[in-house]
């Protein structure tokens, strides 16, 4: 049982994930019939794909109280797969079977533990953006219209002014209640029958008993599902690459970046590679059964706001699921209609919204604003996976400017008097000797002030010495620095000493051929020994200083006397 994660559970929190796992199934079933119907291959397919991908998603995802299951981003590309890609259902299934096995790969190959950087901005902006785009769409079925899974936010917006001058009362009505449920449901009620459920309940009691003709989820009628084998023409997989890659990519940065965000907000740790692993294994098993492709589903907040905290919650969704196929309970997706369903997914929504974040704007930091901003606006605007990739930008170009401050405070730049460090010298000031050292780690974020800043420094010494003795990584733009420090000091006949070199920073610079223009005996390993080395090389450079100068008084001493031309 513990290694389902279900080990160590009370009672309560057991009672709580079985209404849990009920609530979000009969959220999930008529949102699953919803999505079959609008990729134009049936209920039926919504419903499958629920089944097959909730299934694997308990059995081996890595979030505990992750739902797997049919997205509207996953289900508008399966509509364009259906309409532009594939000529059977064998064809639009392959894609499917296939955007699964690139998933597997991309799990084997562990790419999900990269999601563990996203900055938390980005988080924040993508949060508050679904939440909101989840609260938006729901407003036309709670004005008495057909749900539009198929719209955007923009669109949705757009069409407002039509639709609160056709305003279903009876629909508005219902789903008011409904949300009223679930806001004002009694604290001590919620451990025994959560709000989302008793919203449920009630919302669908009021259609049946007292308030009708709303719109609703079509019936489905009984059918098992169909086996489907992947075609194996060279052809088909040629043409199923693009879409299915498609299909993979949007789940996989859907999912681990939704992972993420439930780690926030239940503050359970989390897998990403099993959940890549789940989420490939079970978008394979949904083309076999001819289910359509899921992805971490937004009832996963919908499971939580209901209670869950283990997979059990999951367990009893799918098993619901598994009741729904098997008895044909989908013909009962009519007791629900869209206005409760709205209602309750407007909660989901709004509990989504992070507004811990939204709270203390004004006292966030000007990056991360920009980056949370950003996030939020582009994810209402355009789609998810655009809002992160602009979100992802902006925090690098963010943190480059705080890395960069961070790594200039590293950078000691400072003349050392010959008295102190040589030991000698009859100018009580001078200091023919300078020394850079760097320390930590030196990057691009630097470079371009690093060279600005130590290069006019060096030409004003003899000697400089290159301290890497606390230096623990330079990346390629660093060493191009360093490069342009040994030229400088090169030209202005400066000689270079090279100090405590590290086996991973002489990689790095000895790979570009840097040190070229050092010689060995110039690379030594401590500050003493450089010491030693400069103090010869001074003596060495003032020596032919005073041959150079005695030279041309004994030129002109031999030199025949000038001679004045005739005028």
């Amino acid at each position: 049982m513990s290694a389902l994660g279900l080990g160590g559970q009370t009672s309560g929190s057991v009672l709580g994930d079985v209404f849990a796992g009920f609530t979000t199934a009969l959220v999930m079933l008529p949102l699953a019939l919803a999505y079959g119907v609008a990729t134009g291959l049936g209920p039926q397919a919504g419903l499958y794909g629920a089944l097959a991908a909730g299934l694997i998603g308990f059995l081996i995802g890595g979030t505990r109280t992750m739902i797997f299951g049919p997205s509207a981003p996953l289900s508008l590309v399966t509509a364009v797969v259906v309409a532009n890609y594939a000529n059977n259902l064998t064809e639009v299934f392959t894609i499917v079977m296939l955007a699964g096995a690139m998933q597997v790969v991309l799990a084997l190959t562990r790419v999900g533990r990269f999601v563990s950087y996203t900055p938390y901005s980005v988080i924040a902006g993508m949060m508050t953006g679904i939440g909101i785009s989840i609260v938006v769409l729901q407003v036309p079925p709670l004005l008495g219209w057909p749900m539009d899974l198929g719209n955007t936010i923009v669109g949705t917006v757009l069409e407002w002014p039509e639709l609160f001058r056709s305003v279903n009362p009876k629909a508005l009505a219902v789903g008011a209640v409904t949300i009223g449920v679930t806001v004002w449901w009694p604290k001590q009620a919620r451990p025994y029958v959560p709000s989302l459920m008793a919203a449920l309940i009630v919302g669908c009691a009021l259609h049946q008993l007292w308030i009708g003709d709303m719109p609703s989820i079509a019936d489905v009628p009984p059918a098992w599902p169909t086996l489907h084998a992947p075609s194996m023409s060279l052809d088909v997989l040629v043409r199923a690459a693009q879409p299915a890659a498609t299909i993979a990519f949007i789940g996989t940065v859907g999912t681990l970046l939704f992972s993420v965000m439930i780690e926030s907000i239940t503050r359970q740790p989390h897998n990403p590679d099993r959940d890549l692993l789940a989420l490939g294994v079970g978008q394979t098993l949904c083309g076999v059964f001819g289910g359509l492709p899921g992805e971490g589903s937004v009832c996963t907040i919908v499971n939580i706001d209901a209670g869950a905290r283990t997979k059990l919650a999951g367990a009893v969704c799918t098993a619901m699921l598994l009741i729904g196929a098997v008895f044909s309970i989908g013909q009962w997706a009519s007791l629900v209609p869209h206005a409760v369903l709205a209602a309750v997914l407007c909660k989901a929504g709004f509990d989504l919204i992070d507004w811990r974040f939204m709270s203390r704007l004004r006292h966030v930091q000007r990056e991360h604003l920009v980056i949370a901003m950003v996030t939020l606006a582009i994810t209402l605007c355009f789609d998810l996976i655009t809002a992160v990739a602009f979100g992802f930008v902006t925090a690098a170009l963010a943190g480059a400017r705080q890395l960069e401050r961070l790594e200039l405070d590293r950078v000691v730049s400072t003349p050392l008097l010959d008295q102190a460090f040589l030991g000698s010298g009859d100018d009580a000031f001078a200091a023919r000797v300078g020394l850079v050292q760097l320390r930590g780690s030196f990057t691009a974020a630097s470079a371009r002030k690093l060279i600005r800043i130590i290069a006019s420094d060096i030409k004003h010494h003899d000697v400089v010495i290159l301290e890497f003795s606390q230096t623990d990584y330079i990346d390629d733009s660093a060493a191009l620095v360093v490069e342009h420090m040994i030229y400088t000091a090169k030209t202005e006949n400066t000689a270079v000493i090279i100090v405590g070199l590290r086996d991973s920073v002489a990689k790095s610079l000895t790979g570009f051929g840097i040190l070229r223009d050092v010689p060995s005996q110039n690379r030594v390993a401590t500050i003493d020994q450089a010491r030693e080395l400069a103090r010869t090389m001074l003596q060495d450079s003032s020596t032919a200083h005073d041959i150079e100068r005695d030279q041309p008084l004994t030129e002109i001493q031999d030199a025949e006397p000038a001679r004045i031309p005739n005028t």
